[in-house]
């Protein structure tokens, strides 16, 4: 039994969950695998497979089907990442930062004017990037250079913004600038940004180690000017926004790892009962089952930790220890599974030709983006602490 199919309670999905999820492993086998080697090496996601994603319905998840959207919930957009990760993390991310944070924001924060002007593009044909980091605000991820300085009645936006995923297939940014220093954190505002909007500028693109069909760019904010109608909830909410984004952000996170590991450990099982040594299987030799076993192990613990956060985020109950969780576990089991699937494959893991290698190099941003390990460790202690800011 592959752990695409455990049977633990927290694992088990309702008949919707269930074809909703087959419906993306179809997409995903069909339309997303043949693909995958030509979108690493070219660093790129083609067009008419981002135009797919739009089709299938994956890109407006939550989006009120009155505004051309699904209608489904946030449980639908962890599974839709979880299936799309097994075949390529790189297209996961585009349809992740997409729902989980730009769609979410949205409908939680955007006025209706906002809502009705934005949500039919988000579900039909324009990706969403969010725009937090900066060169001095990663980790620290408040410490933010970009000013909004008030102007009439609107804004003017400086600055610059790094590491954007989507960026370079977006039409709509949520970018995050401190209208008022002198109030630190409580000062941060959140703004809607169009592309082709005159001062704002996507700057170059990162060559990348793993993910690589996913977009990373700079952002240039130069006299960026903006009425006050772009400003996403209120001036000052940046903060709340940016935080409670994030908690749920990291679900999605975990979902792409648990995939992603679910991926690698597919084709690590498939080599195994291929690939003959002393003539026989490597699948019938003690060790290899081993590591076969302990990949399963990582595989079913993370999903465990991604669904149960999940659904306490969908039920309205606190998550924000589970999410963390959930990220650090995923993210450092899929370094691990990937890891083993190499070994699994020998020399012809070390090798492009193979799948597994790239599983491996995608991967490493797990523990990376939208909080580092170290952030997630942090966060999880002060819950448990007890010091909640």
């Amino acid at each position: 039994m592959e752990p695409n199919d455990a049977p633990s309670a927290l694992t088990v999905l309702s008949e919707d969950e269930r074809l909703f999820r087959d419906s993306v492993a179809r997409f995903a086998d069909a339309r997303i695998r043949p693909l995958v080697r030509e979108m690493d090496e070219r660093a790129a996601i083609p067009q008419d497979l981002v135009e797919g994603l739009f089709d299938l319905g994956v890109m407006g998840i939550e989006v009120p089907e009155a505004l051309g959207g699904a209608g489904a919930r946030f449980f639908h957009a962890i599974l839709a990442v979880e299936e799309i990760s097994a075949v390529d993390p790189a297209v996961a991310v585009l349809v992740d930062i997409h729902n989980t944070l730009v769609v979410k924001a949205l409908l939680r924060w955007g006025s209706a004017a906002q809502r009705e002007r934005y949500l039919p593009a988000l579900a039909t044909h324009t990706v969403g990037a969010y725009a937090l980091s900066e060169a001095g605000a990663g980790s620290d991820a408040f410490s933010l250079a970009a000013r909004a300085v008030a102007d009439g009645e609107g804004y003017v936006l400086n600055g610059r913004k790094l590491w954007i995923s989507n960026a370079g297939e977006a039409g709509l940014f949520i970018v995050f600038a401190n209208a008022d220093p002198q109030a630190g954190h409580r000062g941060i505002t959140a703004f809607l940004v169009d592309r082709g909007t005159p001062g704002f500028t996507v700057g170059r693109k990162e060559d990348k180690v793993g993910v690589r069909a996913s977009s990373t760019c700079e952002l240039l904010l130069e006299d960026c000017r903006l009425p006050a109608s772009q400003v996403l909830g209120r001036p000052g909410q940046g903060y709340t926004i940016a935080i409670e984004l994030l908690n749920e952000g990291r679900i999605g996170i975990g979902a792409q790892m648990t995939g992603l590991a679910r991926g690698a450990y597919r084709h690590a099982i498939q080599y195994a009962r291929e690939r003959r040594q002393f003539g026989r299987p490597i699948a019938e030799f003690q060790l290899v089952r081993a590591q076969l076993a302990r990949m399963a192990a990582d595989i079913e613990a993370a999903r465990l930790l991604v669904y149960n956060a999940a659904r306490l985020c969908e039920a309205g109950r606190s998550f924000v220890t589970e999410s963390a969780i959930s990220k650090l576990f995923a993210a450092e089991a899929a370094e691990r599974v990937t890891s083993a699937a190499i070994n699994v494959y020998g020399g012809c893991g070390f090798v492009r030709d193979f799948p597994v290698e790239k599983y491996w190099r995608d991967a490493k941003i797990g523990q990376i983006y939208e909080g580092t390990t170290n952030i997630q460790l942090l966060t999880i202690a002060k819950q448990l602490l007890g010091e909640r800011r």
